[in-house]
């Protein structure tokens, strides 16, 4: 099996319940990943695109994580994922967006 060469998490807040009850979710980060997954299909990014439970920075939220870079975004918006994926297809990170 051939690994992505990117993995891109998105917090979906769910908790020890089970529930999503965060920021995230509430803030419709799961409405980002066809978003995400047709932008890295547009721009020829290998990336496999998934949510995850809560990454525990809810004021910064929603969350996106890259892998391998370990770039941590917050605050992420449509706006602020084209802007994302351009940077990510170019090698580098929108400094003015992460959070770690």
């Amino acid at each position: 099996m051939k690994k992505p060469d990117y993995m891109i998490l998105v917090c979906n807040s769910y908790r020890v319940a089970g529930d999503a009850q965060g920021y995230c979710n509430k803030q419709g980060a799961t409405s980002f990943l066809q978003l995400i997954s047709e932008g890295c299909s547009d721009r020829d990014l290998d990336a496999v695109v998934t949510t995850t439970a809560c990454l525990s920075v809810c004021s910064q939220g929603p969350v996106m994580v890259i892998q391998p870079n370990n770039y941590w975004y917050g605050g992420v918006n449509e706006d602020k994922l084209e802007e994302i994926l351009d940077a990510l297809k170019e090698g580098s990170a929108v400094e003015e967006y992460l959070i770690a």
